[in-house]
């Protein structure tokens, strides 16, 4: 079963179960979305597995990226620190790096796993590992071998093809295929989209045109995660005889591990600090910066704000955003894009020329891929619904029967039996767990109820003042507004909503004394019903009542 990725982006983690042996795979974070105001992001509900951790064998992960190693510092302690993990070197680093950032976090046992490398992870679970084509090095693909049948296991997957058109490599698919797979679990993030994925000689190609042809700096947004393609961006300065400055503090540490462990091979004196900016003429400095998302407090923002004490934009820069768009971003990216150009930089995106391949294969990569391995069953995970559902698509243009093509959701739990796979109507708890400020998944729905109101339509506070024996006002009420109206500005529209509260208050008879949470109950019905005739809105109402 999934407890997240299979209706989302993010919070990637499955389950797999055979008598009292659980093993599981990645355990991501998601990061906020729209209706998750102030939530730092969101980690997947292991709840279920709460009853018989004693049972978990083993975690794998497959690759370094958050979206599949974010949870672990909140999550591990609570299923049980001393359950192992397995990792590939660059993946192991990164973990034990964020892992720093937390000093309540356990302490994680991790195994390094090989390319081509078996582990046998209990009694009847046995996985072999295969390395994939991703934007991070070191990710890897499974073969989780069972008494019910071997069942692949890729997620996060691009097939790297030559300028031609050709695929380098598809040697992983091949000796997945030797092990006779009962059912293929696919990323299906790019599902959708027609066509193969960009070669990155091409992409390579177009960059080292860009950098050979500018007069100016290049600064390069991307990723702090494409380490793939920035040590190939490196390699390019290299051979152009630039220096290459690193900005951003999650690009500099994940460039420093994968330096150390030998993944990006760089020459004496091409890394250089940011203070020494000055000593090198402009077109022989080119700039590795994050936030190619538009990201507030990014490196890339920061720049084009003059924010950095050592760089600033100016005429004759040349910007290369080489990253996709991530859906919701897009008009912070169009912000920052217009910033940067209205201070005389030339902004170079993937619209405009092939400076960016994607990590996520679309259709015709994940369907040579179902050629290659042939599986029997296939369940494509890691996607919204319909991105699935279009993986469905692709494995049937393969060969896979329609009935053999299985869509579920998180939660869901998945029969595999040796000659069939059932997706039962048996769930689990697969809701959102908030990480903020406050902890983890002290969020509740409610709090965020208030939040979504506060963000869409603001808040506007009443402090009534009264006489204690009398109950009635000692003073005018008092406004505040936040997000909902400018009080200079609509003075009018002040008056009557002190004139409504006076009027509702005066409503209780002399006789009757005022209770105070009741008061507070009744204007901030009332003052709402009001609020809203007006404005056709509906603010947060919060009623404040001082008995002097």
């Amino acid at each position: 079963m999934g407890l997240g990725g299979l209706e989302e982006i993010g919070r990637n983690m499955s389950v797999f179960e055979y008598k009292n042996e659980i093993l599981l795979i990645d355990m991501g974070l998601q990061f906020p979305e729209e209706n998750t105001p102030g939530i730092d992001y969101i980690i997947p509900n292991v709840e279920s597995l709460l009853p018989k951790r004693h049972n978990i064998k083993g975690i794998i992960i497959t690759h370094g990226h958050y979206d599949h190693i974010g949870g672990i510092p909140h999550l591990l302690d609570k299923l049980g620190a001393s359950i192992p993990i397995y990792a590939t070197d660059l993946t192991r680093e990164i973990i034990k790096r964020r892992q720093e950032d937390y000093s309540h976090a356990a302490k994680p046992i991790i195994h390094s796993i090989k390319d081509g490398q078996s582990m046998q992870i209990s009694e009847h679970i046995k996985v072999h590992f295969y390395e994939i084509e991703h934007t991070i090095p070191d990710s890897i693909g499974l073969v989780i071998e069972t008494p019910v049948g071997n069942f692949a296991y890729c997620t996060d997957l691009k097939i790297d093809f030559d300028a031609k058109g050709n695929p380098k490599d598809l040697g992983s698919f091949e000796k997945m295929k030797k092990h006779g797979i009962h059912t293929l679990f696919l990323d299906s993030t790019s599902a959708w989209k027609q066509g193969k994925s960009l070669s990155e000689e091409i992409v390579q190609k177009n960059i080292e045109d860009i950098l050979a042809k500018a007069k100016g700096r290049i600064i390069v947004g991307m990723f702090a995660s494409l380490l793939t393609r920035a040590g190939e961006i490196v390699k390019i300065a290299e051979k152009l005889d630039k220096k290459v400055i690193l900005s951003g503090f999650s690009l500099k540490t994940n460039f420093q591990i994968a330096q150390n462990l030998g993944y990006i091979k760089v020459k004496k004196g091409t890394i250089v600090p940011v203070e020494e900016i000055r000593k090198y003429k402009d077109d022989k400095v080119l700039i590795l910066s994050t936030g190619a998302q538009g990201e507030p407090r990014a490196s890339m923002m920061k720049i084009a704000n003059g924010e950095n004490r050592y760089v600033s934009v100016k005429k004759g820069d040349t910007i290369i955003f080489s990253s996709s768009i991530i859906p919701g971003n897009e008009m912070a990216i169009q912000t920052l894009k217009d910033n940067l150009t209205r201070q005389g930089a030339k902004v170079i995106q993937t619209q405009d020329i092939d400076v960016h391949s994607g990590g996520h294969g679309p259709a015709e990569d994940l369907k040579l891929m179902i050629k290659t391995v042939q599986p029997k069953f296939f369940l494509p995970i890691h996607g919204m619904y319909y991105m699935r559902s279009a993986n469905c698509e692709n494995a049937q243009e393969m060969g896979v029967p329609e009935k053999n093509c299985i869509l579920v959701d998180n939660g869901q739990i998945v029969d595999l039996l040796p000659d069939k796979v059932i997706a039962t109507d048996m769930m689990v708890p697969a809701n959102y767990v908030m990480v903020d400020g406050l902890g983890v998944g002290d969020v509740e729905e409610v709090v965020l109820r208030d939040r979504q109101a506060l963000s869409s339509e603001g808040m506007i506070v009443v402090i009534s003042t009264l006489d204690r024996r009398t109950g009635r006002f000692l003073k005018n009420p008092d406004i505040i507004s936040r997000g909902f109206i400018n009080l200079k500005m609509n003075k009018e529209f002040v008056e009557d909503i002190r004139k409504r509260i006076k009027v509702i208050v005066n409503r209780i008879p002399r006789a009757q004394s005022i209770e105070p949470d009741y008061l507070k109950a009744l204007i901030r019905d009332q003052l709402g019903s009001f609020l809203y005739s007006k404005t056709k809105r509906r603010p947060m109402v919060l009623p404040v009542v001082i008995e002097v």
